[in-house]
């Protein structure tokens, strides 16, 4: 949608040449008051999704800070803001010098550290009037020790035969995850699951954001996602992410109660192949896979670094090398939303603290630029659409099958080719295709031929728009 903006500029200068000169009034821009377009399927299936790690994103590590950079957001086209916790954190028990965003000690109240209430509304408010949309991460299983629930309602809260409150078990293994700084959530209790919802629509009916990222969505009952969805859809359209996959508990019962859910398996796939442990026909098989398994009305988010990953796994820098643009250019145009993670748009190439303050610096090279232009191909062109209408995906048999990846998007004549040299070798191959089309980055002709053979650098990638 078009966004019709009128700038009227006015400056009233009054002086009087026997008095002394009065105040000048400011220059005042007026910009017209657009109604705000809900999210729905149409945007979520050509969204880029940005994960905002508040803290360590400025100096400041405010909203307002990072109200400031939202034009540099749009400019990649992001449509999708999730804001890591936003909430006051649990000193008791506390890890590091400022604690772990997803130990909450309040479910309704923001982080004095990022700012104010206002402020995060503020922040909302701008999001809006440029097009995009805010989420916020929300911790559903459990709580920090300083949470009002720990005094007032131990009984929302998992006991041990002690009758001791507990920190959260690992399904697989039955022992601790090792999360001491945090309480795990009794979800037989109806009264602390009521609770939990009304602070669920606290947050969309106070400060209008959009949806949420649940963290550890395979935790919690299903049931619990029945009534709480239709109660915040209730309010207002909402775009709502989970932290599973199908191979968590729940399956895909549980992937399809959401909009969006993480493709784990694709993300340590794409970094074993990144590393030579395996292949494009590796790669090309799990696609196909999560395609059949997932169906078109379940949008996986493909990555290459979020919050976990960076902090605990390694730097893109670490666990791609040179193979890092390519699957960021994978993640745009395999079905999919894909995910920009907090400096990854600066090259970040540092592991983030994560229980203490950490900054990056916002130095522009060549990732902010392919990430511009893979966004404005995501947003424009209905071929890359994900979801229930989303665009057709065919992949495209070459001579080079365990080096070379691609693949044909299409949707109501608009047509992208896709081809990706998926090692650190040079490859020579040939391709049965023909058609005439452009680079996407420069527009430049390029023609495709079965008689052509193609040679190809290591990490190398074509995206091709068809005249």
């Amino acid at each position: 949608m078009k966004i019709k903006v009128i700038l009227f500029i006015g400056l009233l200068i009054w002086s009087c040449q026997d008095q002394p000169e009065v105040a000048r009034k400011p220059q005042v821009k007026i910009v017209e008051k657009i109604p705000f377009r809900p999210i729905d399927d149409e945007v979520v299936s050509k969204a880029v999704l940005y994960e905002a790690n508040i803290r360590q994103y400025s100096n400041e590590g405010s909203f307002n800070a990072f109200a400031e950079d939202l034009p540099e957001l749009k400019k990649m086209g992001v449509k999708i803001i999730w804001l890591m916790p936003i909430n006051p954190i649990s000193t008791t028990k506390s890890k590091g010098p400022l604690g772990s965003y997803y130990a909450v000690s309040d479910y309704t109240q923001v982080n004095p550290e990022f700012g104010t209430l206002e402020d995060f509304k503020a922040l909302v408010e701008k999001a809006h009037q440029l097009g995009m949309y805010v989420i916020l991460d929300w911790v559903p299983g459990h709580t920090g020790w300083d949470h009002v629930w720990i005094r007032e309602h131990s009984d929302y809260y998992l006991k041990n035969r002690r009758g001791e409150i507990i920190d959260p078990i690992d399904f697989r293994t039955g022992k601790s995850f090792g999360w001491t700084d945090v309480a795990d959530l009794n979800y037989n209790n109806m009264e602390m699951r009521e609770a939990l919802r009304q602070a669920m629509l606290y947050w969309v009916e106070e400060t209008n954001i959009d949806g949420y990222r649940i963290d550890q969505a395979y935790a919690v009952p299903q049931e619990f996602y029945d009534k709480t969805f239709a109660a915040l859809k209730a309010v207002k359209p909402v775009f709502l992410l989970a932290e599973t996959d199908i191979y968590h508990p729940g399956g895909i019962d549980l992937v399809r109660k959401f909009d969006a859910s993480y493709d784990w398996p694709g993300h340590h796939l794409s970094k074993e192949v990144a590393q030579g442990q395996k292949n494009a026909t590796d790669f090309s098989r799990h696609v196909d896979r999560t395609l059949r398994r997932y169906g078109p009305e379940n949008i996986v988010v493909n990555f290459v670094s979020n919050h976990d990953e960076n902090s605990w796994n390694g730097t893109v820098e670490e666990s791609y090398g040179n193979a890092a643009h390519v699957f960021m250019a994978m993640n745009y145009t395999i079905p999919g939303m894909p995910l920009i993670y907090s400096g990854q748009e600066y090259d970040l190439n540092k592991r983030l603290r994560f229980f203490e303050k950490d900054s990056f610096p916002k130095t522009t090279g060549s990732t902010m630029k392919l990430l511009q232009q893979l966004g404005a191909l995501k947003n424009n062109h209905p071929a890359l659409e994900s979801g229930k209408e989303g665009g057709s995906f065919r992949k495209l048999p070459t001579t080079k099958e365990n080096q070379v990846y691609a693949f044909e998007r299409g949707k109501d004549g608009d047509t992208l080719v896709v081809m990706a040299n998926l090692s650190k070798d040079y490859a020579q191959f040939t391709m049965p295709y023909d058609a005439q089309f452009k680079r996407f980055q420069d527009f430049k002709p390029k023609k495709l031929s079965s008689s052509y053979q193609y040679d190809m650098k290591p990490w190398e990638f074509w995206i091709l728009i068809k005249e």
